[in-house]
């Protein structure tokens, strides 16, 4: 077994022999295993152990046991105590989900604290077919039917090569005692009816069971590689990183469905918004969908996702002078005898005479329009906004500034309105310049 646990590390380049690992120590049958084998196979480690004061007394007991083993296998002990339950209240988790916060939030301090390389947590082959059946339940796709990964950052497994059973009787040869968590026998949680109903059952219809889910977990780790490859091709070539992608050419991929799925997962969508959106692309042009981050709109011929953003406001410029927009544009409005008409896209140069003020900076409204620089006819603002391809998002974000009578002046970064255009008969110029801190 000990030769087993050795070629798995070698195999997935888990550990150095000249580092330091702190090792996870609950007290349990897995973590004294762990904790042993790593001893015992010449690597240096020491054992860090939380108290989630979850259970009373038996979480006092399972620190005393882990404080004694330490003691008696002289190995250096990091132990911290968190009130689980306050933390889940206060940031609104699951006592799962906070206790999982915590540990691995500690685990990686302590790591730094000490130089440590990692934190070896003693998950076992039956744990990986847990998680495997946990996720098939709940729809995952192929990167949840993968088990768990042998190291996943600074988290390390050396143990996923073991059964459960191996190890008890691993630690049943050389009589070695360890704790159990009393809640690890309560049937009423999701994993535990899955250990405790699914696995037996499983192995008694089909026996090899376990090992065989864990071999087709290994298989699709490979076919993951693959897979993930193949995403990355595709959203090179569409150019995904962008956050815009061409509805014709992600069509034409073998199977837009993943393409999309995979491309909006770390923007927060879930598998249930990728089909509606698949849907919309058809029959729902202008589409919009929101995660907790960002927004995506099926605009005419792409998909377009960009971080949320903050209703557009309005500001009174009463006066000439500097005004500040938001955190990184500020306006200046001044009234000049320099009769230069700028080419700029960021400023503006209008006949002061023929404008009111007050001076309002607005997002645009349905209905707008303007004359356009150059041009005798009026024009829906919406309507010159498409013509220069402008996206949903982007129409959102136009802003328009107007004089005292409501006249469009100036469509920020686009064009002036042509019955404020400086003539021959000038002589002062309204200037209006916005600029990016």
């Amino acid at each position: 077994m000990l030769r087993r646990v050795q070629q798995f590390i070698e195999k997935n380049h888990l550990l150095n022999r000249k580092a330091l690992y702190l090792v996870g120590l609950s007290g349990g049958a897995d973590s004294v295993a762990l904790m042993l084998i790593l001893q015992e196979l010449g690597y240096r480690v020491e054992a860090a152990h939380c108290n989630f004061k979850l259970r009373s007394a038996e979480s006092d007991r399972d620190e005393n046991f882990v404080r004694n083993l330490c003691s008696e296998l002289d190995i250096q002990l990091h132990v911290i105590h968190f009130d689980t339950k306050e933390y889940a209240d206060l940031h609104k988790v699951s006592i799962e989900m906070a206790a999982r916060d915590l540990r691995y939030g500690y685990f990686r301090q302590l790591c730094k604290d000490i130089g440590a390389e990692g934190i070896c947590i003693a998950h076992h082959r039956d744990d990986a077919v847990e998680t495997l059946l946990m996720n098939l339940l709940r729809g995952a796709g192929i990167h949840g039917l993968t088990g768990i990964r042998a190291k996943n950052d600074f988290v390390i497994r050396p143990l996923l090569c073991l059964s459960r059973r191996e190890i008890v009787e691993y630690l049943d040869s050389i009589g070695q005692r360890y704790v159990t968590d009393s809640t690890n026998l309560e049937g009423d949680v999701l994993r535990n009816k899955v250990r405790l109903r699914v696995l037996p059952l499983l192995e008694e219809i089909a026996p090899g069971a376990i090992a065989n889910i864990d071999k087709t977990a290994n298989y699709l780790c490979e076919a993951e590689k693959v897979y993930d490859a193949e995403v990355q091709r595709e959203s090179l070539a569409l150019k995904a990183d962008s956050g815009e992608v061409s509805i014709d050419e992600m069509l034409r991929q073998p199977s837009p469905s993943v393409f999309l799925h995979e491309w909006l997962m770390p923007f927060g969508f879930n598998s249930s918004q990728t089909e509606q959106i698949l849907s919309a692309i058809n029959s729902e042009p202008g589409r919009e969908f929101t995660s907790t981050t960002h927004t995506l709109v099926v605009d005419r011929s792409k998909l377009i996702v960009e971080p949320k953003s903050q209703p557009m406001k309005s500001i009174k410029m009463p006066e000439c002078g500097t005004y500040r927009y938001d955190e990184t544009i500020t306006y200046k409005v001044e009234i000049t005898e320099d009769t230069n008409i700028s080419k700029s896209a960021d400023v503006a140069t209008v006949d002061a005479d023929k404008v009111k003020f007050p001076l309002l900076l607005r997002p645009i409204e349905n209905g707008d329009w303007f004359i356009p620089f150059g041009m005798t006819g009026r024009k829906l603002v919406s309507d010159y906004l498409t013509d220069r391809k402008f996206t949903i998002l982007q129409k959102r974000r136009q802003l328009a500034l107007t004089d005292a009578s409501g006249a469009i002046v100036w469509l920020i970064g686009c064009r002036t309105d042509n019955r404020f255009k400086v003539s021959a008969d000038t002589t002062k110029i309204l200037r209006i310049t916005y600029k990016l801190d």
